[in-house]
């Protein structure tokens, strides 16, 4: 005779089969974040490892070399070759400036189109939206014009930061940003007797961290990687910044090295490093603001 099957011991089946399927979905699921993560990382593990290597081994062997083979000669032939403590003050200098310039007017020009009435709002937005469109070397031409033969700007760090200045996409993303705050704020504050500068400072800046941290990163990442227009402001080598000097070690040196896998590697790897150091210690810095908290429901 069969047994009696109650409806509570099919519920606690149900829900130890859903415990189990949950539980197979969670194990699969971080599989394949492993494999994603690993895809993901191989690249830099192999670009670490090459440059450490002695001797040239292109092989997929390679990624998993002898200890004994590994050392820091083309860090020091680099170091020997471009100076990578100077070189690394340059691209501070270039970069941090055009940080300062993009975070400020991108700051006030956001706020500007997203929370002042003007004739004409509509229209610079479309430029700015525009302007986003247009490759940066199809005005490399004029810019150099302007710049260097026009304002005597050549061999100055003020030549290589203007073209920068001013960044559309951060001007962009904190437009957004400044649309998705509370209006009752701004009113409030303003029936309160706070100028435009002191609502912008002293109310929306402090809530605005996850949108200024964006455009710190996004400002960070084309200067420190752009070397094409500092070689075209300047020849000197004691003004050039890291990534004009390892084009140059590069396209000169590297070839007649020891070992010219490794001094690329190696090159990539200093270009590299400050980059992933600023993204590693900011990702903890995105999180959401909570926006709503400056009004009164």
């Amino acid at each position: 005779m069969a047994a009696d099957v109650t409806p509570s011991d099919t519920r606690k089946h149900r829900r130890t089969a859903r415990a189990t399927g949950s539980a197979s979905r969670s194990l699969w699921s971080k599989l394949a974040l492993l494999v994603g993560a690993f895809a993901f990382l191989f690249p830099f593990y192999y670009m670490v490892i090459g440059s450490l290597q002695k001797e040239p081994d292109s092989s997929p062997s390679g990624a998993f070399p002898d200890p004994g083979n590994l050392s820091l000669h083309n860090y020091a032939a680099i170091n020997s070759a471009i100076s990578l403590g100077r070189s690394l003050v340059n691209s501070g200098i270039f970069t941090g400036g055009v940080i300062v310039c993009t975070t400020v007017f991108g700051l006030l020009a956001g706020y500007a189109l997203a929370r002042l009435q003007f004739r004409g709002r509509g229209t610079t937005f479309a430029l700015v939206l525009l302007v986003q469109v247009i490759p940066f070397q199809l005005l490399m031409i004029p810019l150099y014009v302007l710049i260097v033969r026009d304002y005597g700007l050549a061999d100055s760090y003020l030549g290589m930061i203007l073209p920068f200045a001013i960044n559309t996409t951060a001007v962009f993303i904190f437009r957004q940003f400044f649309l998705q705050l509370p209006p009752a704020m701004f009113e409030a504050a303003r029936m309160d007797g706070a100028g435009e500068l002191q609502i912008l400072f002293r109310i929306a800046l402090p809530l605005c961290k996850p949108a200024l941290l964006s455009v710190v990163l996004l400002s960070f990442t084309g200067p420190w990687n752009e070397f094409l227009w500092p070689f075209l402001v300047t020849k000197r080598q004691d003004m050039q910044p890291l990534a004009v000097s390892l084009a140059n070690y590069i396209s000169t040196v590297a070839s007649a090295a020891a070992n010219p896998f490794g001094a690329i590697l190696a090159g990539a790897c200093v270009l590299a490093a400050p980059a992933v150091a600023l993204y590693i210690v900011f990702q903890r810095r995105f999180t959401s603001t909570d926006i709503d908290s400056a009004t009164k429901g």
